[in-house]
């Protein structure tokens, strides 16, 4: 069984096994410092939140961080910013409730929409994606600024 819970002092290690999975998926570097940084954030919950999947109540399997942030067409929305779960405990679902856990913090913020990217050719995760919300057709540009 699998249980949706946020991120605990205890999973820091786990966590960061995963999120370093997540980064080196989408082929982005990212220093010691700003993994610690995160993760203060992350119990923090103040500007970002996150999430954890628990088989069995035990091992982290998955996590999610999400964010809230205000928009001109409406009072708040909720962005996915990022979601990973471990290889081996793929197809059980684990994806989806972890966006299930995000949609219901989402509404309980007041959130009007939640939103998420990824690339193009996530065909795994697109299966789930397709499944769960509505694709809009965007493509994303990051415009540099340093």
């Amino acid at each position: 069984m699998i249980e949706i819970s946020p991120l605990q002092a205890e999973d820091r290690v786990r966590w960061e096994e995963l999120a370093r999975g997540y980064k080196e998926f989408y082929r982005t570097e990212v220093s010691e410092d700003e993994y610690e940084r995160t993760w203060q954030r992350l119990l923090q919950a103040e500007d970002v939140f996150g999430c954890a999947a628990r088989l069995d109540g035990g091992r982290v399997v998955g996590i999610a961080h999400y964010l809230f942030h205000t928009n001109p067409w409406s009072s708040r929305s909720c962005y996915l910013q990022d979601l990973f779960v471990d290889v081996a405990a793929r197809g059980h679902g684990t994806g989806r409730l972890l966006i299930e856990h995000v949609a219901q913090a989402a509404r309980d913020h007041g959130a009007a929409r939640l939103y998420w990217h990824t690339k193009q050719d996530n065909q795994r995760a697109r299966l789930l994606y397709d499944k769960v919300a509505d694709f809009r057709e965007f493509i994303r540009y990051d415009y540099p600024l340093d």
